[in-house]
């Protein structure tokens, strides 16, 4: 974290501006400041703040962090623009010495007559290239001139001063101070656009989020599933993350764009929350609102084992929903079984497949909530037709969706394994950042098909 820090200080502030300057001041300042309230962003619910310090720290901090990475990516980036924005000036520069000596005035040519002034019979002294007349004294009526080396009429030229500078304080077409102005150009060219991009990605990204989830329908056909249940729409809704950023009126976008589709059942499966009852019950309470024909069914995620498991099961419960533990429902066509996340394993709570799969009649099609696709091979062992997972948010963030596929076996939609489907959504909201790049939101809308149908 630090080092990212120095590196964006360095090519955003440092390259920049001038030291001692406004602007510097003001961005390390930011760089000092920005990276402690992603730090309290990160840690103030974990450590019990009070929730309106969260939300404080969360909106500042979570979106400083989500400009910090693209920032990073931008400037890498820009690492290989650099050097051909400098070369390209370069090269612009370096026709321009020879365009300013063809434009300088003709001086009179070695060995030439000098013309005399009207009239007098003498010859006008030269000045010498700093202005200065150069005049020593007179004798028989003539003037001595003296010349510089520079204008031909005199003595050898001489040498040129070693620092780079043309003998009168300036410099030349490819003196140390044009180069500088050539790389502070550059700089801030980089990093204005390094910024842009970051900026513009991440207010893209927040804005998806907070317009809300859109819905994603799938045909998932299953071999053992009666003529009857064909058509059995299940709205799938994951990972909504209610907090100190999204809160009540998240809920009620998700229900309101639920219900619209009219399902035939909601299943809702894990990481609702990101925080106690207490402080995020009111946000929760547009979930009574939810309407479907068989019923709203909800499994735990691992974020509610951070939030007081317990006591969402039971708030979720009085909201309407109907908590699946380690438990199973027939319902029309098929069995619905349920199992909690695998981090309930830590409070003795974890996923149980023999309680809720091991008595049930494998002649009939069965539907399994579970949050982590990582238990999918327990799907498979114990003949279930198809899992609806989400926990993986479809990377979030991207490149994100690279690195949750190392620890998921399907980031983000429908494959097979074995006899069994997977279904993974990307889920409905957002952890962190509020924030999504390259990973839609979304509600999902599974249509199950009979083959005899």
């Amino acid at each position: 974290m630090g080092g990212a820090h120095w590196y964006v200080w360095r090519r955003l502030v440092r390259d920049t501006t001038a030291p001692g300057g406004l602007a510097r001041r003001a961005g390390t300042v930011a760089a000092v400041v920005l990276p402690l309230l992603a730090v309290g962003a990160l840690v103030s619910g974990r450590a019990g703040a009070p929730f309106r310090a969260q939300q404080v720290l969360a909106w500042p901090g979570f979106l400083w962090l989500a400009v910090l990475m693209y920032l990073l990516l931008a400037l890498v980036v820009g690492e290989a623009v650099r050097p051909l924005l400098r070369w390209g000036l370069e090269r612009r520069g370096g026709a321009s010495p020879a365009g300013e000596a063809s434009a300088a005035p003709s001086l009179p040519a070695t060995g030439g007559p000098a013309a005399r002034a009207p009239g007098t019979g003498r010859i006008p002294a030269v000045a010498a290239p700093g202005g200065t007349d150069t005049r020593t004294g007179t004798e028989t009526g003539t003037d001595t001139v003296t010349a510089s080396a520079s204008d031909g009429l005199t003595g050898p030229p001489e040498p040129a001063p070693a620092d780079g500078t043309d003998g009168t304080g300036g410099t030349g077409g490819s003196g140390p101070s044009e180069d500088l102005s050539r790389r502070l150009f550059v700089s801030r060219v980089v990093g204005a656009g390094a910024a842009v991009a970051a900026l513009g990605t991440v207010g893209y990204g927040t804005y998806g989020v907070l317009r809300g989830p859109r819905v994603k329908r799938v045909r998932v056909p299953l071999a053992k599933l009666p003529r009857g249940a064909h058509g059995f729409r299940i709205a799938v809704v994951s990972d909504v993350h209610l907090g100190p950023i999204l809160g009540r009126a998240h809920t009620q976008r998700i229900v309101d764009t639920i219900n619209a589709v009219q399902p035939d059942l909601v299943a809702v499966v894990g990481d609702l929350v990101d925080g106690s009852v207490a402080d995020l019950g009111p946000a929760a309470e547009p979930l009574a609102q939810l309407r479907a024909r068989h019923g709203v069914f909800f499994v735990t995620g691992n974020h509610e084992y951070f939030s007081g498991a317990g006591q969402w099961v039971e708030h979720v419960r009085e909201l309407g929903l109907r908590p699946l533990e380690n438990d199973r429902v027939e319902i029309a066509g098929f069995d619905l079984a349920g199992v909690n996340d695998v981090a309930g394993e830590g409070e003795g709570q974890g996923p149980d497949f023999v309680r809720a799969l091991g008595d049930r009649d494998r002649t009939r099609a069965s539907v399994l909530l579970a949050h982590q696709p990582v238990v999918i091979h327990d799907a498979v062992e114990h003949g279930v037709d198809l899992q609806l997972s989400g926990h993986t948010h479809g990377g979030q963030l991207w490149p994100g969706n690279h690195i949750a596929a190392l620890a998921n076996p399907t980031v983000a939609g429908l494959e097979r394994y074995g006899d069994t489907q997977l279904y993974v959504s990307r889920g409905a909201g957002a952890w962190g950042p509020p924030v999504r790049v390259g990973a839609q939101s979304d509600i999902t809308v599974v249509e199950l098909a009979s083959r005899q149908a």
